[in-house]
């Protein structure tokens, strides 16, 4: 399928591109400059030159991207989907509904990073630019693929909660969902962290991060070039497969040439994270950094261990991003009875759809409001049962707790 071109102005012009590699690297970073990393070139090339995100696998690559005579100016990575597996916006009850109107819901246009539900803007803007009308550009043009090959929707997915109000008067409307990140207000250490917790969390988690030396567990974080080292990138994989099959409802995404593309290509972006046992790796998980940032993704173990999980995905982490100054940890989807006694914190996610169909669209617009309510009304019931303090003033005598009240042993790791 060949996507149109239109025009916003008499200077400006969408071009719509079959994937990344038909730009320089040089001159689509440019436009991400310090958005979110999963938007940068080698990322999504890794990920289309793969066999993991193509047309096969029902992800056909329609990039839009805008220009100012011969410069780019903005861009939203888009796909055509023929299914809704990899998106993390769930939408499979919206298919039935299109089914029983008569709407084909199938294909559609997602404005997204395959596999990625981390937050950040999906419309990249070059510096110097108006933002907004870059954005309601690519999202018209979104739009008019839309309308012209007959694709149900357009959706933009874990979109800054800003695009949604440029959105709106294109006929978007919101959805939001809850995940469940770490703030850093300024510790000093984890020990600072740990301050904010109830007595009762405070010791359950030290007696969680005390089971790696039960266990004779070592964690070393291995980054940049130096996950160039052999067997680094096949031990990622076989870790990422572990945690697929694990689960019957698994679905393995990513191939093992994945990850040595994202090792060769995107490595200083990433942290490798592996628990070794006698020297022996049996567990790990990646993390992606940019700015203040950091992202959780692809955890897996061979050899399960009391903790573990948290010890690789969580704590880890948490004291190296104390310790390098980022304020923001995102651990990836789900996991709501593991993160929140954990110090994550409940945090809206949001979402822009526009359905051409307009009895749909108005079923669906009904149906987001309410949800957006119970969303909300959910992240005010979380917080106020949150384990965390208020933020403490660092290096002031914590006031006196409750004395710790028994073990709090969550079994079952995020899936």
């Amino acid at each position: 399928m060949t996507a149109p071109s239109s025009s916003s102005s008499s200077s400006l012009s969408v071009r719509v591109l079959s994937g990344v590699a038909d730009l320089p690297p040089a001159t689509w970073n440019a436009v991400v400059g310090d958005a979110l990393p999963f938007l940068e070139w080698a990322w999504l090339n890794a990920l289309e030159s793969t066999g993991c995100a193509t047309a096969e696998e029902g992800w056909l690559p329609q990039h839009l991207t805008l220009w100012r005579g011969d410069r780019l100016i903005a861009l939203a990575p888009a796909y055509v989907k023929g299914h809704s597996q990899g998106e993390f916006v769930f939408d499979w009850n919206w298919a039935e509904v299109a089914g029983r109107l008569g709407v084909d819901y199938y294909p559609k246009l997602v404005i997204t990073v395959p596999f990625t539900p981390a937050t950040g803007s999906r419309f990249a803007v070059a510096p110097g630019e108006p933002r907004g009308p870059a954005v309601v550009a690519l999202a018209r043009a979104a739009r008019a693929v839309a309308e012209k090959y007959g694709m149900s929707s357009v959706h933009a997915l874990f979109c800054d909660p800003g695009d949604l109000e440029l959105l709106a008067p294109l006929g978007f409307v919101g959805r939001h969902d809850l995940q469940y990140h770490w703030q850093n207000p300024g510790y000093a250490s984890f020990d600072d962290f740990l301050a904010r917790m109830s007595s009762k969390r405070r010791n359950a988690i030290k007696r969680e991060r005390a089971q790696l030396a039960k266990d004779g567990v070592s964690i070393e974080t291995v980054t940049g070039a130096d996950l160039a080292a052999p067997g680094l990138a096949d031990l990622a994989f076989t870790l990422y497969k572990s945690q697929v099959d694990k689960f019957h409802w698994g679905q393995q995404y990513l191939t093992r040439e994945l990850f040595a593309r994202a090792f060769a290509d995107f490595g200083d972006r990433l942290d490798f994270v592996i628990a070794r046992r006698a020297g022996r790796p049996i567990a790990g998980a990646i993390n992606a950094r940019k700015g203040n940032r950091i992202y959780g993704r692809y955890w897996g173990e061979l050899e399960p261990l009391p903790f573990l999980h948290f010890n690789v995905c969580y704590y880890h982490t948490i004291e190296r991003a104390i310790a390098t100054g980022i304020t923001t940890f995102e651990p990836g989807s789900g996991g709501l009875g593991h993160k929140t006694p954990r110090g994550f914190e409940p945090t809206l996610t949001s979402s822009a759809h526009w359905l051409r169909e307009p009895r749909f669209h108005r079923i669906i617009a009904d149906h987001l409001a309410r949800e957006r309510a119970h969303v909300r009304d959910e992240r005010e019931r979380l917080l106020a049962g949150s384990p965390l303090r208020k933020p403490p003033v660092l290096g002031e005598p914590e006031p006196g707790a409750d004395p710790d009240s028994g073990t709090d042993h969550d079994p079952e790791p995020d899936a």
